[in-house]
């Protein structure tokens, strides 16, 4: 399939080409805030350029009704671009996305790894849908989510190992929630996120999930995923703390929002078969409250610490 801009065939201005990206980000629901009024204003267009170069490549790798090799020519055809912006391979830019997202990473000096780590996991999402082991898991999750809160971190002038690090922890435990809220829509997909080792472990098969037996077993196995989620936050907590009040507001509301999460699956009983646990209005309020005025996330309702083995 050739991806072509809207305006392939006419100049896009780049005030035109970020308010393309804006739309894109305003146009589809999260969980977790994405370039938010909270954000300082001249930061909010870089984000939303980020998040339109990965929105799109994930619909792209979603296309379920396409034959893999040609979801996989999309996502080539998008790597070309993306190489473009940093002048990697021959073609002028037309897309409003790399339009916008050349202005982004030059003007802040974002290396092209992150971006390509995107890709990747875009492209697993066409070839890959099973995990032998949680160490497959974290793998996938390298790629599909921590490259996410390294590239904000770099959007507000951060490029430390330390940061970085605080930041995988919440990104992958922030990828993780979504993969336990998700189980029955993405079993749809054919998709199965919970490591195979872990249904073995827990006497769940596929046929169960398919049956939507939600049983002592599955919930053994769902309260056990939700624990070791919950420590990779516990892990990265620090990190709002250490950046700037332009961000942490942001990084907090993040960090709720995916623990809010956790606690939904909680209360539902495990039960993510027959309804998917989501954040409503109420639960925002109460986002945005702790977001406000808890600063020790480590404290936040702390559990037992859980063993990501």
């Amino acid at each position: 399939m050739l991806i072509q801009s809207p305006s392939a065939h006419s100049s896009v201005s780049i005030e035109d080409a970020f308010a393309y990206c804006a739309s894109i980000t305003q146009g589809h629901y999260e969980n977790f805030p994405v370039a938010s009024l909270f954000l300082p204003e001249e930061k909010r267009p870089y984000v939303q350029s980020l998040y339109a170069f990965a929105r799109k490549a994930d619909d792209f790798a979603d296309e379920g009704k396409l034959p893999e090799s040609e979801r996989l020519a999309s996502l080539n055809q998008w790597e070309d671009q993306l190489k473009q912006c940093y002048d990697l391979s021959p073609g002028e830019i037309t897309h409003p996305v790399f339009i916008a997202l050349r202005e982004t990473v030059s003007r802040l000096a974002i290396p092209i790894d992150p971006l390509l780590q995107l890709l990747l996991a875009f492209k697993m999402d066409v070839t890959k849908h099973r995990f032998s082991d949680f160490d497959e898991i974290l793998h996938y999750c390298r790629h599909s989510a921590n490259p996410v809160g390294r590239l904000v971190l770099m959007i507000f002038g951060y490029n430390d190992e330390k940061l970085f690090t605080l930041s995988d922890n919440i990104c992958t435990a922030l990828q993780l929630a979504n993969f336990w809220q998700d189980v029955a829509i993405d079993l749809q997909k054919n998709r199965v996120y919970i490591p195979q080792s872990d249904l073995l472990k827990f006497a769940v098969t596929e046929q169960n999930l398919r049956q939507r037996l939600v049983d002592g077993r599955f919930k053994a196995l769902l309260e056990f995923e939700v624990g070791r989620t919950r420590e990779l936050f516990y892990r990265g907590a620090e990190l709002p703390r250490l950046v700037d009040k332009d961000l942490r507001l942001e990084l907090k509301l993040v960090w709720f929002g995916g623990m809010t999460i956790l606690r939904k699956i909680e209360r539902a009983g495990y039960d993510v078969l027959y309804r998917r646990p989501s954040i409503h209005a109420l639960n925002k309020f109460s986002i945005l409250f702790n977001g406000l005025f808890r600063n020790d996330l480590s404290r936040y309702k702390r559990k037992p610490q859980w063993d990501l083995t």
